[in-house]
């Protein structure tokens, strides 16, 4: 019998390695022969937003034109497929390129219902972490909900600078947080 064991991040086999090392390389392409900055790489993960809610992909009621402005002059990704039906998984497999069964974070963390030992381990690469060696300074911004206690957040992860909520705004209390300081509570969610 073959024990297999469990990748570590920097694995050959990891997905969050093949995930970096193609970013590397679609940057380094992009950038060879040329004495520019690197390109700037914005990432945005809207919930509840549908494919055809934007006018970049044929919305004709909605305007959208700065987001069809990034479409138009950027790379757009048309399939992602998340890995779990809810949303704290499924963003951790978006900054890691693992797997939530990978990661450990197969649930949401919760602080309203008290499960708030539950996060993204400290020890997974984020595409943040994998950036700054190639010079990139790094923000969150928005929904964060891959842990709300010190060693889950953003900054704790490898991004330079994070304001957002932690968690849901459908679940309580909702604060509103720049680094690691509640700058505003309760929230007046009708002014984000």
């Amino acid at each position: 019998m073959t024990i297999m064991q469990k990748p570590t991040p920097f694995s050959p086999t990891s997905v969050a390695v093949r995930l970096v090392l193609t970013m590397a390389m679609f940057l380094l392409v992009g950038m060879a022969g040329a004495k520019e900055r690197p390109p700037n790489v914005i990432l945005i993960l809207a919930d509840d937003l549908g494919y055809g809610d934007l006018g970049c992909f044929g919305q004709k009621t909605l305007k959208t034109p700065r987001l069809d402005k990034m479409a138009a002059e950027g790379v757009r990704l048309t399939q992602f497929y998340v890995p779990m039906p809810f949303c704290g998984p499924s963003r951790g497999t978006l900054l890691t390129g693992r797997y939530p069964f990978r990661t450990t974070l197969v649930s949401n963390p919760s602080p309203d219902v008290g499960r708030n030992g539950i996060g993204l381990p400290p020890s997974e690469v984020t595409m943040a972490e994998a950036l700054k060696p190639l010079g990139y300074a790094t923000a969150a911004i928005g929904k964060w909900h891959l842990g709300h206690v010190e060693k889950y957040l953003p900054r704790a992860q490898g991004f330079d600078e994070y304001y957002g909520i932690l968690y849901s705004n459908d679940m309580r209390p909702v604060q509103l947080v720049e680094n690691e300081t509640v700058v505003e509570y309760p929230v007046r969610q009708t002014e984000l």
